[in-house]
């Protein structure tokens, strides 16, 4: 049996954790859960190395995102992030 290379793996992790934020079929709650179950079985089955790629991954994620947001509105990501997450 085939196992998928480790960035498809880690891909796939990825869209499973964006789904289980982002979906409209489930409460905000569930969507949580389902994420805080992701990443337990990330930790049981990788551990620490494995969540901290899996934390990077989502940044990078993040940040591409942010970059092709701020590009379109004509903005530095930088200081879109900083509206984003600055309180």
């Amino acid at each position: 049996m085939d196992h998928p290379p480790p960035e498809a793996h880690s891909q796939r992790n990825l869209l499973d954790a964006m789904r289980a934020v982002l979906s409209d079929d489930h409460s905000y709650e569930r969507g949580l859960t389902v994420l805080r179950d992701l990443v337990d079985q990330i930790a049981g089955n990788e551990g620490a190395a494995g969540l901290c790629d899996f934390a990077v991954a989502l940044s990078l994620g993040l940040a591409e995102a942010l970059e092709r947001i701020a590009q379109d509105q004509e903005l530095a990501a930088a200081d879109l992030a900083e509206i984003w997450f600055t309180d």
